[in-house]
């Protein structure tokens, strides 16, 4: 089995910049992701069987081909997801548009109908995980001594291509690897 995702990928000197806002909490009680597992999640798919992973590249590849490229902007480094008390994470948001959120449909459109999975309830916002709160050292800190994090950013990439990615979960974390890259219509 494997554990299976639908990710945009991020350009190095994104990864590069957002790794650098990580040191701006060194205080917090954060295990940080690592550089190379920045992603923006669009479809988390869960474990899927060999034969699954081949369909859901071939869906993927089919959907973004359909697609023209588009820009994402990434806006705002805050704790995360929102109104979650306590928070469970650090993380970057993104603006919502009209192009993700079509590519989005699509691929759960597509995929619904020959993979099982279960779609996400609540409105897709983009973000990036930056860190992960590890909760039994956040509940040990006073309220009013827990640091702000709520930073505007101005961030914005261009997005040609989506992935379909394997994370194996491991002691350090996950590691994630690349099954197939998709790009869009020229």
């Amino acid at each position: 089995m494997h554990r299976v995702f639908i990710a945009i990928n991020l350009p190095e000197e994104v990864k590069k910049e957002l790794v650098n806002r990580q040191a701006t909490w060194p205080e917090l009680p954060v295990r940080w992701t690592k550089r190379e597992n920045l992603h923006i999640t669009l479809v988390f798919l869960g474990y899927l069987k060999d034969e699954e992973v081949f369909e859901v590249c071939e869906i993927t590849k089919e959907i973004a081909s359909k697609h023209d490229s588009f820009a994402i902007n990434l806006n705002k480094v805050c704790y995360g997801p929102p109104k979650k008390i306590p928070p469970r994470m650090v993380w970057v948001e993104g603006e919502k548009s009209p192009e993700v959120a079509a590519l989005k449909n699509d691929l759960e459109g597509s995929l619904l109908e020959r993979v099982n999975f279960h779609r996400e309830r609540r409105p897709f916002a983009p973000h990036i995980n930056l860190g992960r709160i590890r909760a039994w050292e956040w509940r040990r800190i006073e309220a009013e001594e827990r640091p702000k994090v709520e930073e505007e950013i101005n961030l914005s990439f261009p997005v040609d291509s989506i992935e379909v990615m394997e994370s194996t979960l491991k002691r350090g974390g996950a590691e994630y690897a690349v099954l197939e890259s998709c790009p869009f219509k020229l």
